[in-house]
């Protein structure tokens, strides 16, 4: 293959990720040209209405996998916890290079942390994840629903004539657009567990041997496993990214140890799950992957056991 096409969404966060990706294939194939197509999907242009009510899963990502279909792209370059956990017939995950920082933060002009927040103060999300975790450490906060791109809604929780007092976002994205400096609060797991798969990249493809070779030294083997774990749990529990569940899986050594996280929407409760699983080193890839697929699927069934699905159901 001596061109790809990648595509992207258009905010500066998607450009950057997808430019990342760009300089990983050629430095892994010296002489490959890439070109790179923005693509505008219906999760950026709807920015008057919550997530779940323009369609949850996929708003972000059904643009970009009609383009794979249509060959008039062959790469698409997604957040991780944007897409769905499975994969459209003919498309396939290709790669999930090395992810970086899964942590939730906040932002704001005071630089509250989540315990200096004033009584009754205004955040903004448009996670329910997130306005769950938040609901539960502080019931009497008003999370407010807020879209945009990061630049956006750093300016929502910056300005002094704003109405927010603090917004969350992840880590990752401030620290990929150079915007560490906002941070005011890297929020504890205990406190804000990530959403599956969060700080990772979908690196997406048709399932076809040339481009899945193309893109197979992109794969980080250990971010692959976390995340495929993650995932798993989501799947497991039939909940899309618009739904309050959270995971977050990291190796210790030849162990990898999950954490699950399902929450009632009004933030009253929560039900918090763990297990490990060992993946020593001479398991091939299938192995590794079906070994902790299966954590996430049984704690998933864990959580149900528990009474997630009536927690999910709160409204």
């Amino acid at each position: 293959i001596a061109l790809a096409h990648l595509g992207t969404r258009g905010s500066m966060l998607a450009r950057w990720q997808t430019r990342h990706i760009c300089k990983l294939l050629q430095a892994a194939h010296h002489g490959l040209e890439v070109k790179i197509e923005i693509i505008h999907t219906s999760g950026d242009q709807i920015l008057d209405l919550p997530l779940p009510q323009i369609g949850g899963k996929g708003v972000f990502t059904a643009e970009l996998e009609a383009a794979l279909y249509g060959r008039s792209i062959d790469i698409a370059v997604h957040s991780l916890k944007d897409l769905p956990t499975e994969s459209p017939r003919g498309l396939t995950i290709g790669a999930i290079p090395q992810r970086a920082t899964p942590a939730d933060v906040l932002v704001s002009r005071h630089g509250y942390t989540l315990e200096t927040l004033p009584e009754g103060a205004i955040v903004g999300t448009s996670s329910q994840r997130r306005k769950a975790q938040l609901l539960y450490k502080r019931p009497d906060l008003r999370i407010i629903d807020t879209r945009g791109n990061i630049t956006t809604r750093i300016r929502k929780a910056l300005d002094a004539d704003s109405t927010y007092d603090a917004v969350v976002l992840a880590q990752a994205g401030l620290e990929r657009l150079e915007y560490s400096a906002e941070i005011g609060q890297v929020l504890p797991f205990d406190e804000m567990l990530p959403a599956p798969g969060q700080g990772a990249l979908g690196v997406q493809c048709r399932d076809e041997i040339e481009w899945l070779n193309l893109l197979a030294n992109l794969n980080h083997q250990k971010t692959w496993l976390a995340v495929t774990a993650e995932r798993a749990f989501l799947r497991g529990l039939g909940g899309g990214c618009s739904m309050p569940i959270a995971a977050y899986a990291q190796f210790e050594r030849e162990t990898l140890s999950l954490t699950g996280r399902v929450c009632a929407l009004n933030g009253r409760t929560q039900l918090t799950l763990r297990t490990s699983v060992d993946v020593p080193g001479e398991l091939n890839s299938n192995q590794a992957h079906a070994r902790v697929e299966q954590a996430g699927l049984d704690l998933a069934q864990s959580a149900l056991k528990q009474g997630a699905m009536s927690m999910l159901e709160v409204q």
